[in-house]
């Protein structure tokens, strides 16, 4: 059979793109499909996503369902999809193809680092292979697993560390081959999960066929009580329209309580976009945005802020008051199994778990420090920090004038674990935290379907960390109002005592990179 990316017709649609003309082709004696590809043609008021989209095809304006050629800011693969996208460029475009641009492509392992599967170890070294044989720029290598701290270049969890090592930027358009991609949407920018077939033609061209989703629109008003975190926002929204209400749409944020939100806290919010089954998830870049990005800003690309227009057309709009929110979890086996906390004392937890890209960023470890203070955990209490940035905030951030490893230590937690996925995605039998008995466990990851982190016969309940850290201290599923004596008034990291000198700013700062602002256009 042909090969759905024969050489001739890569080629003709990459001239077509140049072209910027639209056309759809089929094999030798088949018709192409009817209607393969609608465009707008009018300017019209847009939506954020719908805005960004349209300058990364080069059009004057676009409407949900249009299918439009995008050119792609940044790639970004892993160790788990990466090999296999490197077989299929490979095949498609010639063994000795050359990416389109070595500078925009981002390789992080991160899931199945540390273990003793051969094939998992097999994965990072194709990844290296791939990157020596392109030269990549942006590879973030371990070589040596027994002590990540040797690996100057790793990082660990991919999305976390694409914002930290300044990949994320307001009005671009990236792609990723992992569905928490919408991730970076926190910072004003079309980002969204693809297959290895999609991410291995965006190698090879820059480009690729997206049809524009329709966006919904969440209002949050009003400020966070203090109890409440992110993630009780992303669930109690996921609860109220279901995991398949944003199949193939765009959340969009937006409200006066997005700006009392940090960056983590809007990475929270659009990284479980996925799990209502949208497209992306984004808020609207502020000056909050622009602090972080500017003191990162990876090769100091200039950038575009986009806004949504007055007038623009939604799917559907809702209101979230913020202050009438109370802490929620997620029951197995879903994450729209959604119920309040309070409601659930009955559940015995036998683990905690907090990390991975959702739960397991240097605030969300503040917040459970900030419950475990002077406490004992009654249940294994798994600390897995996103990224090796965030390893090393747990020892250097203090709340109290202890560190934030000094108290989960007093806790009784267990030892900090490396920098990566762990057992958010399972992984080989060794996987640290991995569930391979049938456990009840509360976690700050995103999914809690059957066998997500290992055993199929276990349970999980999606929480914040708040609530996980308090569900540790008691043994059951518990809203941490019933263990720590919240203020009246939200506290954020950077108004607690220490961690407001110690932790890393609201906006950010990377030691060395301060005053590298790049130019930006408010459009």
């Amino acid at each position: 059979a042909p090969s759905v990316f024969s050489s001739a017709r890569a080629a003709a649609l990459v001239v077509c793109v140049g072209l910027g003309v639209a056309t759809a082709f089929a094999p030798a004696g088949r018709q192409a499909p009817r209607a393969a590809l609608r465009m707008s043609t009018v300017s019209q008021p847009m939506t954020l996503t719908e805005k960004i989209l349209a300058k990364a095809a080069g059009r004057s304006s676009v409407s949900p369902s249009d299918n439009i050629w995008v050119k792609a800011s940044s790639l970004m693969t892993h160790d788990v999809c990466g090999p296999g996208t490197f077989g299929i460029f490979k095949r498609e475009f010639g063994e000795k193809a050359k990416v389109w641009d070595n500078e925009r492509i981002i390789l992080i392992p991160d899931h199945y680092i540390f273990t003793a599967d051969e094939r998992a170890n097999r994965n990072v070294d194709i990844l290296r292979e791939f990157a020596e044989e392109q030269n990549i720029k942006y590879f973030y290598d371990i070589k040596d697993k027994a002590d990540f701290k040797a690996n100057p270049d790793y990082k660990g969890v991919c999305h976390v560390a694409l914002a930290q090592e300044g990949h994320t930027r307001p009005g671009e358009v990236l792609f990723g081959t992992d569905s928490h991609t919408c991730n970076a949407g926190a910072f004003g920018q079309f980002a969204t999960g693809i297959g290895n077939t999609d991410a291995a033609f965006v190698l090879g061209t820059g480009k690729l066929l997206v049809k524009v989703p329709a966006s919904m629109l969440f209002t949050l008003e009003g400020e966070m009580p203090d109890y409440i975190q992110a993630k009780d926002i992303i669930l109690h929204i996921i609860g109220e329209i279901g995991v398949a209400g944003a199949t193939y749409r765009s959340l969009e944020f937006a409200g006066s309580g997005i700006a009392g939100l940090s960056m983590e806290d809007r990475q929270t919010l659009c990284n479980m976009a996925i799990e209502a089954g949208g497209k992306n998830g984004i808020v609207p870049a502020d000056d909050v945005t622009t602090d972080y990005v500017d003191q990162r800003n990876a090769g100091n690309r200039p950038y575009e802020i986009f806004h949504a227009d007055p007038g623009a057309s939604y799917y559907s709009r809702h209101t979230v008051e913020l202050p009438s929110l109370e802490p929620v979890v997620a029951k197995p086996h879903s994450p729209d199994n959604r119920a309040l906390a309070r409601e659930c004392r009955d559940v015995k937890v036998d683990r905690a778990y907090i990390g991975s890209c959702t739960g397991g960023k240097t605030e969300d470890f503040i917040s459970a420090a900030r419950v475990l203070q002077g406490k004992k955990v009654k249940v294994p209490t798994y600390l897995v920090p996103a990224t090796a940035k965030v390893y090393d905030d747990l020892f250097k951030v203090k709340l109290g004038g202890r560190t934030l490893a000094e108290i989960f230590t007093d806790a009784g937690a267990l030892d900090i674990a490396n920098p990566s996925c762990a057992a958010c995605l399972g992984g080989p039998a060794d996987t640290f935290g991995r569930m391979n008995e049938p456990e009840v466990a509360i976690s700050t990851t995103n999914r809690n379907f059957p066998g997500r982190m290992g055993s199929k016969e276990s349970s999980i309940f999606l929480a914040s960390p708040y609530t996980c850290a308090a569900s540790a201290v008691t043994g059951y599923v518990t809203d941490p109002r019933e263990v720590f004596d919240f203020d009246t008034v939200r506290r954020t990291p950077e108004t607690l005592p220490d961690a407001a000198a110690e932790a890393t700013p609201r906006g950010g700062e990377v030691a060395g990179q301060a005053g590298n602002a790049q130019p930006q256009t408010t459009l």
